[in-house]
C-alpha cells in the first residue's frame, strides 16, 4: 500500500523508477540501491543516504529526474579541468542532494537539502538542457555543483543526447559510483575530474563526511581509466585536519602507478564555509609544499587552486619546464604549444585532449532556480 505523501509524488515528471537496484531476496519489500558504494538498504517508506531516491511499495524511485537547481555557462577550467578541451566553454547543471555529508561544503545549500521536504528546483527535460547548450554556444555538458551520482538517469539520458548533438559530457564528482554505474555511463562521459578532500585519508573522511571508507573512489576510477575517461584529480587541502603530507604523497603514488604520471593533479585551498568555518583558509605554502612533494612522487602536472596569480596555475612542460599555457584563474593568457599540442620550446608532448578554444573566458550565468 502506498505509504502517505508518496501519491502525490508519483505523478511529478521528476520522480522517475530508478535504475541500478533491486529487491533483497529474503525481505522484498527492502531495497538495495547499486549506484553509489554505499549500496543502501532501504525500507518501505524511506529514502537513501543521499536524500533524493525512496522506496515506494517496494521500488526504488528518484525524485529529482530532471529538477533542476541551477544551469550556467562556465569555463572548462573552473571544474577544474584544464588538461580537456581547454578554453571551451561548459553548461553546468545540478540537482539537490548529495551521497556525501561535507561539513565544509561550498554548495551545501543543494547538496545537503534532503528528503522529500528539501526538493525544490525546476524540471527541465533532457532536450531543454541540450537546446541551451546549443543556444549559449557551450561546447560541451558538465554535471556539477552537487554530486551528479546521486541524478544518475538524467545525467545519462541528457549525456546521450548531447552526444549525439557532438557536445562532450563531463563529471565533476566525488568519486563514489559503483563500477555498474560508471559501466553504463561509459559510453556517454567523456572526462571527470575527480574530487578527494584530505588526502584520501579514511579517518578525515569518516569525521568531516560521514564516508565509513573512501577506498570505493580508487575502483572507480580505475573503472574509468578502463573506460577511456579523461580524468584530473583534485584534493581540498583543509588546515589542521586534512594537510599531512604523508596522505598526499600516498595519493600521489597511486594515481601514478594506477592512472599514469601526465594525470593532471589540482590541491585545491580551503575557505571556511558550512559547518566548518572556525577553520582559516589553506595556507599558500602548506599548498606549495603539498605540490613539491606530489612532484617528487613523480606527478608531472601539479597545480594550485583558488589562489589566483600563482605560478602554479600554469602548465609547464614536464621536459624542460617551459610554460606552455598561461592562466589567470579560469582565463587562459597564453598558449604557447603547436597544433598537436607540443611544446614550442623542446617538442614534447603535452597530455590534452581535444583542442584549444579560444583564449577561455569568465563566467556567464544564464539560469539559477
Amino acid at each position: 500500500m502506498t505509504e502517505p505523501g508518496s501519491s502525490r509524488l508519483l505523478g511529478k515528471p521528476y520522480v522517475r523508477e530508478a535504475e541500478l537496484w533491486g529487491p533483497l531476496s529474503d525481505r522484498p519489500e527492502f531495497v538495495r540501491c547499486n549506484l553509489c558504494a554505499r549500496r543502501c538498504v532501504i525500507a518501505p517508506g524511506k529514502y537513501g543516504v543521499c536524500g533524493v531516491r525512496k522506496n515506494i511499495d517496494g521500488k526504488l524511485y528518484t525524485l529529482v529526474y530532471g529538477l533542476l537547481t541551477a544551469m550556467n555557462i562556465d569555463p572548462i577550467e573552473k571544474k577544474p579541468m584544464f588538461h580537456f578541451e581547454p578554453g571551451s566553454q561548459v553548461l553546468s547543471i545540478s540537482t539537490v542532494g548529495c551521497s556525501f555529508y561535507c561539513m565544509f561544503c561550498q554548495n551545501w545549500e543543494i547538496s545537503q537539502s534532503r528528503l522529500e521536504q528539501g526538493l525544490y528546483g525546476r524540471y527541465v527535460p533532457p532536450e531543454e538542457v541540450v537546446e541551451k547548450a546549443l543556444e549559449y554556444g557551450a561546447d560541451g555538458i558538465a554535471y556539477t555543483y552537487n554530486e551528479p551520482t546521486i541524478f544518475f538517469e538524467y545525467m545519462r539520458d541528457v549525456a546521450r543526447l548531447a552526444k549525439k548533438h557532438g557536445l562532450y559530457n563531463m563529471m565533476v564528482t566525488n568519486g563514489y559510483a559503483t563500477p555498474e554505474a560508471i559501466r553504463e555511463l561509459a559510453p556517454y562521459i567523456d572526462a571527470a575530474t575527480v574530487d578527494f578532500k584530505g588526502g584520501g585519508n579514511p579517518e578525515f573522511y569518516r569525521k568531516f563526511m560521514a564516508v565509513p571508507d573512501p577506498s570505493p573512489i580508487y575502483t572507480a576510477m580505475e573503472e574509468m581509466k578502463r573506460a577511456g575517461w579523461f580524468i584530473e584529480v583534485t584534493n581540498l587541502v583543509v588546515p589542521k585536519y586534512g594537510d599531512h603530507e604523508n596522505d598526499v604523497r600516498r595519493l600521489a603514488r597511486w594515481i601514478v602507478e594506477k592512472l599514469g604520471p601526465e594525470t593532471p593533479f589540482h590541491l585545491l585551498r580551503f575557505h571556511p564555509d558550512f559547518r566548518l568555518q572556525n577553520l582559516p583558509p589553506t595556507p599558500v605554502e602548506t599548498l606549495e609544499k603539498l605540490a613539491e612533494a606530489a612532484k617528487e612522487e613523480g606527478l608531472q602536472y601539479v597545480y594550485i587552486g583558488n589562489v589566483w596569480g600563482h605560478p602554479l596555475e600554469n602548465t609547464y612542460c614536464p621536459r624542460c619546464g617551459y610554460t606552455v599555457i598561461e592562466r589567470r584563474g579560469f582565463t587562459i593568457l597564453a598558449w604557447r604549444l603547436t597544433k598537436d599540442n607540443r611544446c614550442q620550446n623542446c617538442g614534447t608532448k603535452i597530455n590534452i585532449r581535444g583542442r584549444f578554444h579560444g583564449s577561455g573566458g569568465g563566467i556567464l550565468p544564464l539560469l539559477v532556480y
